[in-house]
């Protein structure tokens, strides 16, 4: 049975938090009761400091679901002047990916939410890979078996087999019958010595007591009734999840345990573990599920879904942080834009609510541009941007390269400002359609003819322009596109429109792009005039 309420959080930075529940429907004498009530509990195991983790497994890279709930652990901390924690959980040896937790720790502090305490920066309570923490997984099992709240299980994997075949044909869930449970302990001893290949299983009791989780209200699900008694230590002596991370979330003195909601019929089972050690349970909140914008599941198959992609596909942190923010709940504003500070400052637990938050890629492009603008208007961070164009225009371009004025800081941040609020990403300015910027262009005079028989005059009157308007060709976009139209005015036979695409070539070698004006400005005046000269000869040898 599993009672749901709504359940309103408020958490203070003393790590008190106070829960009001809206009662059940069919509960009336408990919702007269709790009607008013106000349930005060302590957000911590250690009384007033808040302690978070986000606990992935290496058996893969960090992926859009995996950041969505280290963020909310990373901004639930912050808000209460709490502790971030990055736990590996190593266990699965078979598995593991290489690389893999290195690359978790360095997406995280690309994103900009660092953990307190971790594998690479250490801590109080380490170490923080499971993998380096056996003994006390073992020692645990152990007083578990002593206290009869476990036991050995010597069934072979055959025999499991079975069992899960013959469910399966009769229509039922696979679980393991508790065979084991029964054995003598002089039957246990005989098979230790004998040194029989075992597990340590956990046994589930009936009567779980209900809980109250931050997000899904009252919760109760008996375990006992449809599952059989869990592993908790395997054959190769290394622990299950469900015992390594409550081991682990006691020692490390976890107040909070926020995840996915896949989790939360299995938070009874821990219960009874942590009831079993006579420990206090951390409170648990359970994120409700980051899901395709056609409610369709986030798979590690599409590929692009892995943090690190998005990182070279020129996707920068806050967007990220955003776009998976403001689709899902928690927070007092869904607007776009908001930077992490922002996050922590507009968080609100109890506005997060059960419904499975749509992402909807299609929108990143829009959340990119509207960051990468904040990042051009911030000097600091726009000389970020500009160090990391310079490589990518080196990258890109190379011997091609026609003059090393172009990689400029000067020269990169008037092109930035120029084009912020109309580029999704640095990587559009190194496409073909900005060569332009850092690159000659090359045209025929066969193009330049079939614009106008008058290049040559043209190309002289720009020249002129250039030096009469030499310092405001720097700073005065207006301007410079009056001149342009009087410039079209002194022409015989070419009209505006043909003027401006001859003057388009000259600059580019392209027949679309941002404004003339604007290819000017960029260039700057001795690049335009240089382009100039160049048409100014061409059109010289075919007149």
């Amino acid at each position: 049975m599993s009672w749901l309420r709504r359940c309103f959080l408020r958490c203070d930075l003393n790590g008190a938090v106070t829960v009001r529940c809206l009662p059940c429907p069919g509960d009336r004498r408990a919702s007269e009761h709790r009607r008013n009530a106000t349930v005060r509990r302590y957000c911590s195991t250690v009384e007033g400091e808040v302690r978070v983790r986000f606990a992935p497994s290496p058996t893969g890279f960090l992926h859009l679901g995996g950041l969505r709930t280290a963020l909310y652990n990373y901004i639930f901390a912050k808000k209460h002047g709490g502790a971030f924690i990055l736990r590996l959980e190593d266990t699965d040896q078979s598995r593991l990916v290489p690389g893999a937790a290195e690359s978790i720790e360095d997406m995280l502090e690309w994103a900009g939410i660092p953990p307190d305490e971790s594998p690479r920066r250490g801590g109080p309570v380490g170490p923080y890979l499971q993998s380096q923490r056996l003994d006390l997984y073992s020692q645990t099992a152990q007083e578990l078996v002593k206290s009869g709240h476990a036991y050995y299980c010597f069934c072979s994997s055959q025999r499991l087999e079975l069992l899960k075949k013959e469910a399966l044909r009769s229509g039922q869930t696979p679980r393991y019958d508790n065979r084991c449970r029964h054995l003598r302990a002089d039957q246990v001893q005989e098979k230790v010595a004998q040194g029989v290949p075992h597990v340590i299983r956990f046994r589930l009791e009936e009567g779980v007591e209900p809980f109250q989780d931050l997000i899904f209200g009252w919760n109760r699900h008996e375990v006992a009734q449809v599952e059989g008694d869990p592993v908790v230590i395997k054959a190769d002596g290394f622990p299950t999840y469900h015992l390594a991370n409550i081991v682990d979330d006691h020692h490390m003195r976890i107040s909070h345990v926020l995840r996915g909601s896949e989790w939360l019929i299995s938070t009874s089972k821990h219960l009874l573990m942590y009831s079993a050690l006579g420990w206090k349970p951390p409170t648990f909140g359970h994120l409700p599920l980051l899901l395709n914008k056609d409610g369709s599941k986030l798979s590690k198959r599409q590929g692009d879904i892995f943090i690190q992609s998005f990182q070279r596909d020129g996707v920068l942190p806050d967007t990220l942080l955003d776009i998976t923010t403001n689709c899902g709940s928690g927070f007092d504003t869904s607007r776009m834009g908001r930077k992490i500070d922002e996050l922590i400052s507009e968080f609100n637990p109890s506005k997060i609510t059960t419904h499975s938050a749509l992402l909807d890629l299609e929108k990143l492009p829009e959340f990119n541009r509207i960051h990468l603008q904040q990042r051009i208007d911030d000097d600091e961070q726009c000389l970020s941007l500009i160090k990391d164009l310079q490589a990518q225009i080196r990258q890109t371009f190379a011997a091609e390269i026609h003059d090393e004025d172009v990689l400029r800081e000067d020269y990169i941040r008037r092109v930035l400002c120029l084009r912020k609020g109309h580029i999704s990403s640095l990587k559009e300015l190194v496409s073909p359609e900005y060569s332009y910027l850092w690159v000659r262009p090359s045209f025929s005079s066969q193009q330049v003819t079939s614009l106008t028989t008058e290049a040559q005059h043209i190309a002289s009157l720009v020249l002129k322009l250039i030096e009469e308007r030499r310092e405001q060709l720097n700073l005065n976009l207006d301007q410079l596109s009056k001149d342009l139209k009087t410039l079209s005015k002194q022409t015989k036979a070419t009209k505006y429109r043909e003027v401006m695409k001859l003057l388009r070539l000259a600059l580019s070698g392209l027949q679309q792009g941002p404004s003339v004006a604007e290819m000017m400005v960029s260039l700057g005046p001795a690049e335009v005039s240089h382009r100039f000269q160049k048409l100014l000869l061409l059109s010289g040898t075919t007149s």
